[in-house]
């Protein structure tokens, strides 16, 4: 028999008083609870330990379900989220929380018909009033008024300004920790947006902007500071701590993509380092022989430089529903890991976009005097055109 077995599977019966970490050690034991064990115990003994720099994806409809509150918030305020990528649209359900809206539970088989004629929404199995829309919007569209707001800008800086704002509702409703973006702005954890105009926020941008409104959301500013935060990963902060960069993501779509891209950007776009990031860690539904990129395995990300090829033993995927595993995961790890430091990288994206920008035009310029060199040459492609890497 073969030396190279795992850990023996030895079933035993399960306590009626089993805790979250028994249950997942010990009884998740193959297929992909044993992926999601396997996460866990990396995300606790490797990903949330100092010196590595966290950044997660969100997609899928995880704030209107109240993820963005009670498992997403605590991992970012115990240091465990150093940065994030999510869709528009959980930004924009998350408000309702802290704007204190009501969402409930209810049936996904009911007459949607009869839900519109009655001014109720449904997301699956949440149901909420229309008038929650309406005031959320109406709440965005007054603050995206005040003066702070009239400029061109990222959207980190965007959804900073978001959650102060929500924040000091959440002061005058006398509650706290009811918002994601609030979370995120105590914490300075900066949180982009992929694809800015594709939510009900952008969709109320847009609207100000026929009314005059010098609001503009910049994704170049977004791209550069993004990868600005990967190239900095390396540079831990602590004396004799390796620094290394986590991308764990929760769905895939275009939060993944854009996470994901940083290294390409620095090293494909930049002429910068080349290594990718050093964990890949993926909660998904979706299939990888589709081609698309929400079911792209990590051994396909080395292939475009996205994910460091000596690392792929640090790399999972489990193929499960992002709210079964959530909450397991952050049950998990809140008991296993002491709190870490925040980073408060949002304060830092100044230094960090200063950093790129100098070794950028320092490399570039490098790579000119090479290409111009006449002991070299120029190289070509085999039409011709010269070839500037």
């Amino acid at each position: 028999m073969s030396k190279n077995l795992g850990k023996k599977i030895a079933p035993v019966p399960m306590p009626n008083n089993i805790g979250v970490v028994d249950l997942i050690d010990n009884y998740f034991t193959a297929y992909n609870s044993a992926r999601l064990r396997e996460i866990c115990q990396l995300l606790t003994q490797d990903v949330f330990q100092a010196g590595v720099t966290v950044g997660v994806s969100l997609s899928g409809a995880m704030t209107p379900a109240g993820f963005g509150v009670s498992a997403l918030a605590p991992l970012m305020r115990h240091g465990f989220i150093d940065w994030m990528i999510s869709t528009g649209a959980n930004l924009y359900h998350d408000m309702h929380y802290g704007l204190g809206f009501e969402l409930f539970a209810g049936n996904p088989f009911v007459d949607d018909v009869k839900l519109r004629q009655e001014g109720t929404i449904r997301i699956y199995d949440i149901i909420f009033g229309y008038d929650v829309l309406l005031e959320t919007d109406a709440f965005i569209r007054k603050i995206l008024q005040a003066e702070p707001f009239q400029k061109r800008m990222g959207t980190a800086e965007f959804h900073y300004l978001l959650g102060k704002y929500v924040r000091e509702v959440e002061k005058q409703l006398g509650v706290k920790h009811s918002c994601l973006l609030a979370t995120a702005y105590e914490c300075g954890v900066p949180i982009y947006t992929s694809s800015p105009g594709d939510s009900s926020i952008g969709m109320n941008v847009a609207a100000l902007s026929l009314e005059g409104s010098n609001l503009v959301l910049d994704p170049a500013i977004d791209v550069n500071e993004t990868a600005a935060i990967a190239y900095l990963a390396r540079e831990s902060p602590i004396a004799g701590v390796e620094g290394k960069s986590a991308a764990v993501i929760l769905g895939g779509g275009s939060p993944k993509n854009f996470l994901l891209q940083t290294q390409p950007q620095l090293h494909e776009v930049l002429g910068l380092e080349e290594r990718g990031h050093d964990y890949f860690i993926q909660f998904t539904d979706a299939r990888p022989d589709t081609g698309g990129l929400s079911g792209a395995t990590p051994s396909e990300a080395v292939s475009w430089g996205k994910i460091d090829p000596e690392e792929l033993p640090s790399t999972i995927v489990c193929y499960t529903d992002s709210t079964i595993a959530l909450p397991l995961v952050t049950a998990y790890v809140l008991n296993q890991c002491q709190p870490r430091p925040l980073k408060r990288l949002y304060d830092q994206r100044p230094a960090m976009m200063e950093k790129l920008q100098r070794d950028y035009l320092a490399a570039k310029a490098n790579s000119e005097d090479e290409i111009l060199s006449p002991d070299q040459g120029v190289p070509t492609y085999p039409c011709g055109t010269p070839k500037v890497r």
